[in-house]
């Protein structure tokens, strides 16, 4: 492969000026779609690579993005924000960014350190994934650099945000429970920890809501602490016939536990889970959930950031994205019951 590819070599193949190479290769206005993925395809052909020190020096931008994550959702257990992280980066790299993932330590954002990466100017933007603390977030607003919010929002934020449609998502999945003969209904989730499981039970409920089941507050179940790790899964004296869990891996420790306690799912119990991770197929047997589209989140969270980058003015506001239902074996229909 040759190392020493110019831009009047790819410009002289493909019959334009070494300009409209530039234009294309630095993703600048002037150049068709169309031309612009050709030029691309051609240079990584060729084997050209730009001199990305030089070009970050001249335009006075590192083309880094920094992805943060709180770090209790980074545990051993936790594979779902750092799946959304490698989405994220991979579209970065379409656009030449790269994408530093930052852990938030709990003590750091308790006392409200921002990261190295902000202090040091190692990023041009960052993405905040995954629910912080409100006084974090009133920090992380005073902060001049492009921001976006992932699979979170805070009401009195102003930051641009991209989230599932979580609303949606559990409407429709307790809609299905509903259509299979269930009436006594939970929700397992900490409704006061973030805002996609506040949004799942409201989704839920409002599913009660039109078919007129009266909510029972006993069976809103705790799923984890106030620092939002997992605790033992309390059941209520009387049971309910199906629960809606407000993510996965909570669905797989319920269950866990109702198999300790010598039920079976779903011939005693239907389960139904959210995210459509790999707790979704662990779990035996597997769960009936709500997939989110990581692929377009991410997507459309590279848009956003890059697009405030190139000017820090632009304002998106907040983006639903929304997911579907994937029907496994952890739902059973009760209406001859």
């Amino acid at each position: 492969m040759k190392n020493s590819v110019t831009m009047r070599d790819i410009a002289e193949r493909l019959g334009v000026s070494s300009v409209t190479v530039s234009k294309a290769l630095n993703d600048k206005e002037g150049v068709s779609e169309e031309l612009r993925t050709k030029i691309k395809m051609l240079a990584e052909e060729l084997g050209y690579r730009f001199n990305a020190a030089a070009k970050s020096m001249k335009e006075g931008v590192t083309y880094n993005v920094g992805v943060i994550i709180p770090e209790r959702f980074t545990g051993l257990s936790q594979s779902f924000y750092l799946k959304i992280y490698q989405a994220i980066s991979k579209k970065l790299e379409e656009h030449g960014y790269y994408g530093m993932l930052y852990i938030l330590d709990t003590e750091d954002e308790e006392q409200l350190n921002l990261p190295r990466i902000y202090y040091e100017q190692k990023v041009d933007g960052i993405i905040l994934l995954g629910q912080i603390s409100k006084d974090y977030i009133e920090k992380i607003q005073s902060v001049d650099i492009p921001k976006i919010f992932l699979d979170f929002y805070d009401e009195h934020s102003d930051v641009d945000t991209v989230i599932t449609d979580n609303f949606y998502g559990a409407y429709e999945i307790t809609n299905y429970l509903i259509k299979n003969g269930h009436r006594k209904i939970a929700y397992v989730g900490n409704i006061y920890s973030t805002s996609s499981i506040q949004d799942r039970f409201l989704g839920y409920f409002k599913s009660l809501l039109e078919h007129r089941i009266k909510l029972n507050e006993k069976f809103i179940i705790n799923d984890r602490d106030e620092r939002g790790k997992y605790i033992d899964i309390e059941l209520p004296d009387e049971l309910p016939t199906a629960f809606v869990c407000n993510c996965d891996q909570v669905a797989h420790n319920l269950v866990t536990k109702l198999k300790k306690l010598g039920y079976s799912v779903p011939d005693d119990f239907s389960v139904v889970g959210f995210d459509n991770d790999i707790y979704a197929t662990i779990t035996d047997p597997p769960l009936t959930t709500v997939e989110v589209d990581i692929e377009e989140m991410a997507k459309t969270a590279v848009q956003f950031i890059i697009g405030k980058i190139k000017n820090k003015h632009r304002k998106f506001g907040r983006v639903q994205i929304k997911g579907r239902i994937i029907y496994r074996d952890s739902v059973k229909n009760i209406e001859t019951r």
